[in-house]
Order: C-alpha cells, then structure tokens, then sequence
C-alpha cells in the first residue's frame, strides 16, 4: 500500500465506533429525529473519519523516530519508507480541511467538535506541548477522545440538546481505563523499562504498578459515574452494571497475556469470546431501556414505607 496512504491507518476507522453510543442516546432522548438522519448520519461519520486521518498522519510522522525502538511498530511506514515531509504536512492539511468542510453541512456544534478533536491531535503529537510524553496526562488528553465522538455522534441527532454530564465523564474515564491497559500491555511487552522509554518518553516515569493502578482508577469513576447516569435516566439499566463490571475485567485480564491485543485495539475482534460478550452487553443495555420493573424502582427508594 502506498505509505501515504499506511500513515493516514483507513483501518482504524472502525475506532469511531465510539460514535455510536451519543447516536443510540441521542435518539433515545430526542423529541423528534432530523428528517434528513441517514445523510446527516454519512456525512457525520465520514468528517470524523477524515479528521482521525488527518489526527493519524501527524502521529505516525512525529513518532517516526521513537517506534524504531518499538519491536511492532517499528515495521510503520513512517519508519520503514523515505517520505517527503511537504506531502506529509500537505496531507494532514488536506484530510483536516475536508473534515471541517463536511462538518458545516451537519451544524456548528458538530463543527466545533471537530474542530477540538483536531486540536488535540496537535497537542497530543506536536512540540513543545506534545502531552503523550507526559506521564498521566498521556492518557486523560488521548482518552479525551472518547467524549468527543460521544459528542459528534449526539450532535448528528440532537444538534440542540446537552448530553448529561455524568455520562460524558464516565466515558472519558472509560477511554482512560482503556488507553492505561493499553499502555500497560506495551510496557509488559517491551519488557525492558530503558528500551520502553527510548520508545514512549512517558514511559520512563511510569512503572508497572502505576500504570496497573492509575487504570483502576479511571475504572472506579467511570463505573460509578455510569451508574450515576444509569439510575438517574432509567433504573433498570441497574442490571447492567456487573456487565460492565465484567467488561472492565475481562479487559484487564487480555492485557495481562503475551502479545495481548489490547496493545492494538484494532485485533480485539481475536478475541471471540470478548467480542460475544461485547453483543451480549449492547443487547442486554438496549432491552432494558424497553422493560419496566416496578418494584426494583421501589427497593431503591429510600422514602418508601
């Protein structure tokens, strides 16, 4: 494939999957849908595709000379090929402005999240501030992108409404606990705390605890914040609590194996049995928003007699 094409990863579309959740909930709590939803929805999720390229391109580039020292990544086209570094920035310019170009066609909101998702590619990848060379903050400011395409997908529905606030943070924190096991698995894989700093300058303030630690954390409040949200909108969706709680688990236990494959998210469909219960969740959560149980709304409250 052509290397301009290997550093722009089309593969890692499927990552806006994320969307899908401000989609489904915006349309669950919408008035009335946009009469023109399927195009709106085309659009929508094209733009972000574009914007994630564009957000990809500059990563690959920057990072060329650290995954050298990554025994994967070190087979990217970046590293591998002679590129020219004009049609490496003309690239990224090109997939940014068709991105924001699309996004008019949505609404200011969609646009001005957009807008945010590309600025912090930049500050994520882009000198002086690059933040994933920053312990901890390496995690919060990429994580970040989860609420923003939580955001992207609600503004394709609901382009006058606010989401709820506490779902926002737990998805945030959601993100967190997945980019932390990510870059736990990459630290247990390398195996050798020099040679993981040589690739990922964060790396070399983190050790295997803190990475094991800090992502129980971003578990923890994502976990807690969901239920806020979950018993707030809908107390039957209570039930789907040790789901998640499973999730998380299940998560962190592929991390712990070799060449796990929560290092690249993108092999995750491997894991079959995850991948079911991934399913097995997403249907359970959306048939509870159709059930009523009575009685569970009355254990829960605290003024019954």
């Amino acid at each position: 494939m052509n290397p301009y094409l290997r550093i722009a990863r089309i593969d890692h579309w499927f990552k806006n999957i994320f969307m899908i959740p401000g989609v489904v909930l915006g349309a669950m709590l919408a008035d009335t849908l946009p009469n023109d939803l399927f195009w709106r929805l085309l659009l929508g999720v094209f733009s972000v595709c574009l914007i994630a390229s564009a957000n990809y391109t500059i990563n690959e580039w920057l990072d060329r000379s650290f995954d050298r020292f990554h025994p994967i990544k070190k087979a990217r086209a970046a590293v591998q090929e002679k590129m020219n570094p004009t049609l490496v920035y003309l690239q990224w310019a090109v997939l940014a402005a068709a991105g924001l170009g699309l996004s008019l066609a949505i609404g200011t909101e969609f646009l001005v999240m957009n807008v945010i998702l590309l600025i912090m590619g930049v500050l994520y990848n882009v000198p002086p501030i690059r933040t994933k060379d920053l312990k901890y903050l390496d995690v919060l400011s990429e994580s970040i992108n989860n609420p923003l395409r939580f955001l992207l997908g609600w503004y394709i529905i609901a382009p006058a409404a606010i989401p709820p606030s506490s779902v926002l943070i737990s998805y945030w924190m959601g993100g967190a606990f997945l980019m932390g096991v990510k870059r736990y698995a990459e630290y247990r894989h390398i195996a050798n705390p020099e040679l993981a700093g040589q690739y990922r300058r964060s790396f070399r303030y983190y050790t295997e605890e803190s990475l094991l630690l800090s992502s129980l954390l971003y578990a923890f409040i994502s976990a807690v914040l969901l239920g806020v949200f979950l018993v707030r909108y809908k107390v039957e969706f209570l039930l789907s609590i040790p789901l998640f709680s499973i999730l998380f688990v299940w998560y962190l236990h592929i991390s712990m194996q070799a060449n796990s494959a929560s290092q690249a998210p993108e092999k995750l469909y491997r894991e079959k049995g995850f991948m079911a219960f991934i399913v097995l969740l997403s249907v359970v959560t959306m048939g509870l928003f159709f059930v009523e149980i009575p009685w569970l709304a009355w254990v829960l409250n605290p003024n019954h007699s």
